[in-house]
C-alpha cells in the first residue's frame, strides 16, 4: 500500500489486508509500504515519513505478523529501482501508453510525470523480485499484473531463465465495501467525501453516526439487491464480512425491522472490529524507535532474497559483478 494517508479505511481492511493476514498463514509473504510510488504525487516530505510509520503499523496493528511475513519499506531494498532500470529497457513505449491508470490519473489532473507514466515496471519489480508465485490483487490492478507477466517473460526469453512469471490471487469479492454516501461506488481515499468513508482510527462515536446516516432507499425491507437497494446492502456485507454471518442469516435476523436496527447493529459491530486496530496503532507510533526496527529486520530479511534475484539479472543481462 501506498502512504497516502494518516488512516486506512474499512474497505483497504476488508478488501485487503484481511485477506493479507489469511495469506501469511499459508504462504512465504512479503508486504511493503510502497513509498517510492507515493513520491509520483507532490509530497511533504514530513508527511511522507509520519505516513508511512502509519502505514507499516496498520499492517501490523490490522494482524500482519512481522515475525512471519516481511514487513518493510519499498525505499529500503534498492534492488528494486535496479530491476525496475533493466525492465524498462525491455519495456515498449507503446505498452506504458496503453495502460489505464496513467490515462485515468492523468484526466483527473494529476501530474504526468515520467514516474508515473513508468510506474508499472517499478511495481512489476517490486513483484519479481521476490520469485513470487502468486500477487494479491483486485480486479483493478490485474493489468497491471499482466504487464509483469509479459516483462518477466520477455526476459526469459531472451536471457533464460532468470525470473518467476506470478499468476494472480485475486482478493475475494465478498469484501467489496462501498461508499456510505453514494453506495454504487467503491470507498475510496480519493473519490469517497468524508462522510462516505469509515477510516479505522476516527473515534468510535464518529463511526457509528456515519453508518447512521448512511444512505439507502424508500423502502423499509432488509433485502440482500445491489442492484435496486445498494446501500442496504453494503451494510449487510460490512456486517457479514465482520461477524461471519452470512448474508442470508442477516436477511432473516433483521426480518421485519427497520434500517435503524440495522444501522445500529453494523455501527456497533464496526466499532467492536475496529478498537483493538485503534489501540494497537497508538501502541506502535508511540514507539517509532521500535516500529523502525520492526522494518529494518522486515528489508533486511527482504534483501537476501533481493541479492540473490539481481545477481541472476545483473549475470543473465551482462553486467560485470563488482571485485570486492
Amino acid at each position: 500500500m501506498q502512504p497516502t494517508s494518516d488512516s486506512l479505511h474499512l474497505g483497504n481492511y476488508l478488501g485487503a489486508l484481511v485477506n493479507w493476514v489469511g495469506l501469511q498463514r499459508s504462504f512465504d509473504t512479503y508486504y511493503f509500504v510502497a513509498d517510492l510510488h507515493a513520491l509520483t504525487v507532490p509530497t511533504d516530505p514530513e508527511v511522507l515519513r509520519r505516513r508511512t510509520r502509519v502505514t507499516a503499523a496498520q499492517f501490523i496493528a490490522g494482524g500482519v505478523d512481522p515475525e512471519t511475513s516481511a514487513v518493510f519499506c519499498q525505499s529500503h531494498v534498492a534492488q528494486h529501482t535496479e530491476l525496475a532500470w533493466v525492465l524498462a529497457c525491455q519495456t515498449a513505449m507503446g505498452e506504458m501508453n496503453r495502460m489505464t491508470q496513467f490515462k485515468d490519473k492523468t484526466a483527473k489532473g494529476q501530474n504526468a510525470n515520467v514516474g508515473l507514466f513508468t510506474y508499472p515496471v517499478l511495481m512489476a519489480a517490486d513483484i519479481l523480485m521476490y520469485d513470487a508465485a502468486f500477487v494479491p490483487v483486485g480486479e483493478d490492478q490485474r493489468q497491471h499484473l499482466e504487464i509483469t507477466r509479459d516483462l518477466a517473460a520477455r526476459l526469459n526469453s531472451r536471457f533464460g531463465d532468470v525470473l518467476t512469471v506470478p499468476e494472480p490471487y485475486i482478493l475475494k469479492e465478498s469484501a467489496r465495501i462501498m461508499d456510505l454516501q453514494e453506495p454504487t461506488a467503491k470507498m475510496s481515499k480519493t473519490g469517497s467525501s468524508e462522510k462516505g468513508i469509515l477510516e479505522l482510527m476516527e473515534e468510535p462515536g464518529r463511526l457509528a453516526q456515519k453508518i447512521r446516516a448512511a444512505v439507502t432507499d424508500t423502502e423499509s425491507e432488509v433485502r440482500y439487491d445491489p442492484d435496486t437497494k445498494p446501500g442496504v446492502s453494503n451494510l449487510l456485507v460490512i456486517h457479514s464480512v465482520l461477524s461471519g454471518t452470512s448474508l442470508e442469516d442477516l436477511e432473516g435476523e433483521f426480518a421485519g425491522r427497520g434500517y435503524g436496527d440495522l444501522k445500529k447493529a453494523v455501527g456497533e459491530i464496526v466499532v467492536d472490529a475496529v478498537t483493538p486496530f485503534r489501540e494497537r496503532m497508538t501502541e506502535l507510533l508511540d514507539d517509532p524507535a521500535e516500529l523502525d526496527r520492526i522494518l529494518a529486520r522486515g528489508a533486511d530479511r527482504a534483501v537476501v532474497v533481493a541479492d540473490a534475484t539481481m545477481s541472476r539479472v545483473r549475470a543473465a543481462v551482462g553486467l560485470l559483478t563488482a571485485a570486492r
